[in-house]
């Protein structure tokens, strides 16, 4: 019997710590294998953590690592699902952070772009045919807003990879408990949230990240549905009610 295994980055964000426990809660997916820079504290049964350096992906060794954590057996079920080729894996993608916190333009560029390719290349290799992703309102390439570009840009290079569905997941501003306080962001929320009172920019409506994670998980499991897909802000409100 085939297994449904979700491949998880970005775990420890807004979205992707609700994402990991919508997984944990979706009868689906037997196992949630989430790869970070460090181990998050949270345990669950279908949970598999695994140690990464983003800028490496490509010398990752998914069995041996999974080995390595089996000391109780526990994971021989998923070893020999991995090992048959009989395993599902559907990948989802919340990597991202900010100008300001990655310290340079640079460095934004390479965590939000080159680590989120990256992860999706090492997926593919794994056998990952559907991938969601977590980009921003307003992404374009051609944007002269320097967040807006390289989203803009990570979008179309996820368009040009060989997976049988990329969804494009663009959430306007994230309602959530951040471990950060952005002070911007907090009064364009305020701003935001009156104006869609008013009836206004509908599609600006700020959104919760456990909408945007519910989205994620049930547009991949839409089988049916290929090829590349935009889901806007608005759409996952609807897909949330």
């Amino acid at each position: 019997m085939s297994r449904r295994i979700a491949f998880v980055s970005g775990s420890s964000g807004l979205v992707g710590m609700k994402l990991l426990h919508q997984l944990f809660q979706n009868p689906e997916f037997d196992w949630v294998i989430s790869f970070g820079r460090r181990n998050l504290a949270l345990k669950h049964h279908k949970l598999v953590q695994v140690t990464v350096d983003f800028d490496k992906l490509d010398q990752v060794n998914l069995g041996e690592n999974i080995r390595n954590q089996n000391m109780g057996g526990d994971f021989q079920p998923l070893l020999k699902t991995l090992e048959s080729g009989s395993a599902q894996p559907i990948a989802f993608c919340s990597l991202g952070t900010t100008i300001k916190q990655a310290g340079s333009k640079e460095n934004f560029y390479r965590i939000d772009h080159d680590y989120v390719i990256n992860f999706a290349r090492m997926v593919m290799g794994l056998g990952a045919k559907r991938f969601m992703y977590v980009s921003a309102l307003g992404a374009d390439a051609q944007s002269s807003i320097y967040y807006n570009k390289v989203k803009g840009e990570v979008e179309n290079d996820l368009k040009r990879m060989d997976f049988d569905y990329v969804g494009i997941f663009q959430p306007s501003l994230l309602l959530g408990e951040r471990k950060e306080n952005r002070l911007g962001e907090e009064v364009a929320k305020i701003i935001m949230k009156g104006v869609t009172f008013l009836g206004l920019f509908r599609k600006y409506k700020p959104i919760y990240d456990h909408q945007v994670a519910k989205a994620m998980v049930k547009k991949s499991l839409e089988g049916e549905t290929t090829g590349n897909e935009t889901v806007s802000s608005s759409e996952m409100h609807k897909m949330s009610e």
